[in-house]
């Protein structure tokens, strides 16, 4: 017996922590089940319940046959958080009438296709009289100047009356009719000209299918470069100091030329340029969200005289930017080390098929695809479709949402006169629409837009609401206003229904049937001093060449008509072509440099 009391004793204090260590089982499993519960991201709501899973990249799972634990999953996304992927396609040069304006709804050209005023008529300098609005079947166009000055003059103090005076004053001085750098066949002023939706039925059907924004206005009174510059980066300016952003003033003509085009414009050595503002990659990269900027190996889009109407263009690639493709020039860029994030078309197409595009995505296209005269609208619109298709093919279709543009309205007609936010802008109006599962079917966005909003959309997406605001974005810079919050700047979120059920994709064909008239023969490259068509000259360029050589410019006229090329004229003078080309360019680089600066 004395051996057996402690076993009884050991025994009983066992029984009597039984309970307790129960107890502590059950509460642990309490603890554990609350644990798996509240395992979603801070901020976010959510209540299914199912069995414990984890997935994910890297993930792995483990279970029981006798105990299992629940967790939450990540609730949906709402509201603009939908969207995932944003892209922007930005094409170039045309107006919003010249392409939609004579959509059904839309405020579109006066008096035609039921829209209420009058049909204009726009006086024309050469003729004493003036040219309305006439449906143009031409697949290739002229087109205007539209450099700051030529924006200005155009609208005319909100007239909107300049545009075919702008036009002969770019043609000036040409003989041969069907030349891009002259006029087109028909000898009228094209930039009166607009297109219909046989003509251009792909963009129609994304108007008719998802959204079509009618008073959307490029951010800044002027052309491509500043226009992409605003892009990305609400802003134009010049910046006198290396990478100093607050040394940067408004320049809504001449920022800083990228070194291939201030090359072609005369300058043995370019200088680079040095945007040394705050961009929105910058905020993007503070926050951990994807970028890619994407080029078009191909020629580049615009004149390196944005006062010139067509000309001859270099070669562009996705590790040659220009004018078309600001992003490597920015300080911020280069500090972050994100240089890598321009890409080729190649891998946007290779993105969208792998369903890995970025949060943001920009594309830009080359000067064959562009719709930048004298490229085809034809062949724009194919090459626009097919980026379409390729995110409607893409399993990153669901949650995307397309923004396509044209960067500035390369001189056509516009009548609506732009509002005034500041010094810069707002520009004349182009096209705009929105492509996406999520996008109002049918509808007409009648709010004033920029491509400010763009930028916008994706801050209050991607970044919280966070604009780029010296006083808030930690990189402050004198540039006058915060764009995203001009009171006059609509709600891309207007444009959305978050709660239908997602659009099916539509695959457009790449080349639908159409009643523009394709051009007898391709025209030459572009003009230049080496080339000797009559009349591929400017007038500034006549009137250079005509003093140099010591002749009047009526004289020349006559002795290009006569066909003979400006290499024999110049010989005849007793001059290198050569020589006289390098004196014109030395004269255009002055001119410039005093127009500009």
């Amino acid at each position: 017996m004395g051996g057996v009391g402690p076993r009884c004793n050991r025994a009983a204090r066992a029984e009597s922590w039984l309970p307790v260590l129960l107890a502590l089982l059950l509460g642990a499993a309490v603890l554990l089940s609350a644990c798996g519960g509240s395992s979603q991201s801070p901020g976010k709501a959510g209540s299914s319940t199912g069995p414990a899973t984890t997935t994910g990249e890297g993930s792995s799972s483990t279970s029981s046959a006798t105990t299992t634990t629940t967790i939450t999953p990540p609730p949906a996304l709402v509201g603009i958080h939908k969207i995932r992927h944003v892209v922007v396609i930005m094409q170039e040069n045309r107006s919003f009438d010249s392409y939609f304006g004579t959509y059904p709804g839309a405020d579109g050209i006066p008096g035609l296709a039921g829209h209420p005023g009058t049909v204009p008529c726009v006086a024309n300098p050469a003729t004493r009289g003036c040219v309305r609005p006439f449906h143009d079947r031409q697949d290739r166009s002229l087109g205007g100047p539209h450099s700051f000055a030529a924006a200005q003059a155009d609208m005319n103090g909100g007239r909107m009356d300049g545009f075919v005076t702008e036009q002969e004053r770019g043609m000036a001085g040409c003989a041969q009719t069907f030349n891009p750098a002259c006029g087109n066949a028909g000898g009228t002023p094209d930039v009166m000209g607009y297109h219909d939706g046989s003509d251009i039925p792909n963009y129609w059907a994304y108007a008719h299918d998802f959204v079509l924004q009618d008073h959307m206005f490029q951010s800044d009174a002027s052309w491509s470069l500043p226009s992409h510059l605003y892009l990305v980066s609400e802003w134009s300016a010049y910046c006198s100091l290396k990478n100093d952003p607050e040394s940067c003033r408004s320049a809504p003509e001449n920022p800083g030329y990228p070194p291939d085009f201030s090359h072609r414009l005369g300058n043995p050595v370019p200088t680079v340029p040095n945007y040394a503002w705050t961009d929105l990659t910058y905020l993007l990269h503070k926050s951990g969200v994807s970028w890619g900027y994407y080029v078009f190996k191909g020629s580049e889009p615009d004149c390196e005289n944005n006062a010139a109407i067509a000309c001859a263009q270099p070669t562009q690639s996705a590790k040659t930017p220009g004018i078309w493709n600001p992003l490597p020039y920015f300080t911020t860029v280069q500090q972050d080390d994100q240089l890598s994030n321009i890409r080729s078309i190649s891998n946007f197409y290779a993105d969208a098929k792998a369903g890995t595009l970025p949060a943001v995505s920009w594309v830009t296209p080359n000067g064959a695809v562009s719709e930048h005269p004298p490229g085809l609208i034809t062949t724009g619109q194919s090459y626009v479709t097919g980026l379409v298709n390729a995110i409607m093919r893409s399993p990153d279709w669901s949650s995307t949402a397309i923004f396509l543009t044209w960067d500035d309205w390369g001189g056509f007609y516009d009548h609506a006169a732009p509002p005034r936010v500041d010094e810069q802008g707002y520009g004349l109006r182009v096209p705009g629409l929105l492509i996406s599962p999520y996008a109002r079917p049918g509808f007409i966005d009648h709010q004033t837009l920029s491509f400010d909003a763009y930028v916008k959309f994706i801050e209050d997406d991607f970044l919280a609401g966070q604009r780029l605001d010296p006083q808030t974005d930690g990189r402050p810079d004198p540039r006058p206003d915060v764009r995203e919050n001009a009171p006059q700047l609509g709600d891309l979120t207007k444009d959305f229904d978050f709660d239908q059920t997602p659009l099916a994709s539509q695959v457009l064909p790449l080349r639908p049937p159409t009643d523009l008239i394709m051009p007898a023969r391709a025209p030459a490259a572009g003009r230049s001093l080496t080339h000797s068509p009559a009349g591929a000259l400017t007038a500034f360029e006549l009137k250079a060449v005509a003093q140099y050589l010591g002749i009047s410019q009526a004289e020349l006229r006559r002795e290009l008509a006569s066909g003979r090329t400006l290499r024999r004229i110049a010989r005849e003078h007793g001059v290198k072509l050569a020589r006289l080309r390098r004196a014109v360019l030395r004269q255009l680089q002055a001119h410039v440099a005093q127009t500009i600066r």
